[in-house]
């Protein structure tokens, strides 16, 4: 059921519709070096067959998978040849051509760029980080998306009328909802539904075959969950996940934590993730999730899995849950970001250490006023040479009141701080209670 011409294709509107890139450069004959990006059964190698029937270009197919450096030299030397002969460029068709290595690709940059061959490269992986950059900046890319339940719906029912190519020949009795779960079900792969209704169809003896919605079920393998653990679906799914769980929806967060777990990814990952996002997006507005995705994280390591997936379920719906704030992030990013390009602070001589002989001498922790000795708790004195703030809480959450508690602290601050209170010399360091000099 592969298309013949660009009428029959279905899907890839966006750059294959009337008026679409893809569709200009072929009517007018000006094709240049594409790489067609996307999911498996979504018409890659379809689309370039369409082309090679379309154009007036010598067309010639390699499987990266299972070709090497001589059969690829192979091929460039013909089409050489055969431009030489006849004046007609070669369209080379690259399956998986993420297959190919460094040194392949590099092969393919002369030919490419002298115009001796047109490459079409197919490919899942994200060629910005699967190709060359030579490669990728000589080539145009075509981003395939998964195919409707329409889209699939419809090249369902041509197979199943055409009698030439298709089913058509044997009579078929297909009920609306056999065809609508064989679409949903094919994830937006249209080999993996043919695939399907063919099993469904010739596993049958029966005529007609009455393709209900058992047997369409039954014809259905479970479905791969697309996640490369080292691609594009990995990194997507898991940016899918935290930026679920900071937009504060938790359906969304079990949703992409189900994709990821489907897929066979490690929990350990996961668990690292949902204890970033504790720190970094909720942060104190509820000091308590760092401590329930630590507790998962726990879990995980102590139960693994299956069970540990209601940990890591938990912690996610909590976070998804619990107010928000990134002033903790965003504090210690511009501290960070002081102490590597600004000027370096001296600690305060009444800050410094006086846990040795000759300290006092040297002035070290004298003018240091000792909290505990205002019944407040808190006496306003300088702990930077210069004035810093990098801390800005947010009136959300638990942070509101910290907010409330730092505003009435920086009020105190501006006032002159009470003559009664005990000095430093009166009043052991501080630190003395919890640690000693080594």
């Amino acid at each position: 059921m592969r298309p013949r011409t660009l009428d029959e294709f279905v899907g890839q509107s966006h750059f294959v519709g009337p008026g679409k890139l893809l569709r200009r450069m072929l009517e007018a004959d000006r094709l240049t070096s594409l790489v067609f990006y996307g999911p498996p059964g979504t018409g890659k190698t379809a689309l370039a067959h369409v082309i090679a029937h379309q154009t007036r270009c010598r067309f010639r197919e390699l499987n990266a998978a299972a070709s090497g450096l001589k059969e690829l030299r192979e091929e460039l030397r013909h089409a050489r040849h055969h431009l030489e002969a006849t004046g007609r460029r070669t369209i080379l068709f690259v399956d998986e051509l993420h297959h190919f290595n460094r040194n392949q690709q590099d092969v393919l940059l002369p030919d490419v760029e002298e115009g001796i061959v047109i490459l079409i490269g197919a490919t899942t992986q994200n060629p910005f980080f699967a190709l060359n950059a030579p490669l990728v900046s000589r080539s145009t890319i075509f981003v395939f998306q998964p195919l409707s339940v329409d889209e699939i719906k419809a090249i369902l029912t041509r197979a199943l009328a055409d009698r030439e190519r298709g089913l058509g020949a044997i009579p078929i009795e297909v009920s609306p909802e056999a065809l609508d779960f064989l679409a949903q079900a094919s994830d937006g792969d249209a080999r993996r539904a043919l695939t399907a209704l063919e099993i469904a169809v010739l596993s049958t003896s029966e005529r007609p075959v009455r393709l209900s919605l058992a047997l369409a079920q039954d014809s259905v393998q479970k479905k791969a969950v697309r996640y490369d653990p080292g691609g594009d679906y990995h990194y997507d799914v898991t940016s899918a996940f935290i930026k679920s769980m900071r937009g504060s929806d938790p359906d969304a967060a079990l949703y992409w934590l189900a994709r990821m777990l489907e897929a066979g990814e490690d929990p350990r990952f996961i668990a690292r993730r949902i204890l970033i996002c504790a720190s970094e997006d909720v942060g104190n507005a509820d000091p308590q999730a760092l401590l329930i995705a630590s507790a998962a994280s726990q879990a995980v390591e102590y139960l693994g899995l299956p069970e540990c997936q209601l940990a890591l379920a938990q912690a996610a719906v909590y976070l998804a849950c619990a107010p928000k704030s990134n002033a903790v992030y965003k504090g210690i990013q511009s501290a960070r970001k002081d102490v590597q390009e600004g000027r370096t602070l001296e600690v305060p001589a009444a800050l410094r250490d006086t846990h040795y002989a000759g300290a006092k001498q040297l002035g070290h922790g004298q003018g240091y006023l000792y909290s505990h000795d205002s019944p407040t708790g808190y006496i306003p004195q300088d702990f930077l040479p210069e004035k810093r703030e990098y801390y800005f809480p947010v009136d959300r959450g638990f942070e509101a009141k910290i907010n409330e508690w730092l505003t009435q602290l920086r009020g105190e601050a501006n006032k002159q701080a009470p003559e009664s209170v005990s000095r430093s010399d009166s009043v052991p360091d501080a630190e003395s209670s919890h640690a000693t000099k080594p």
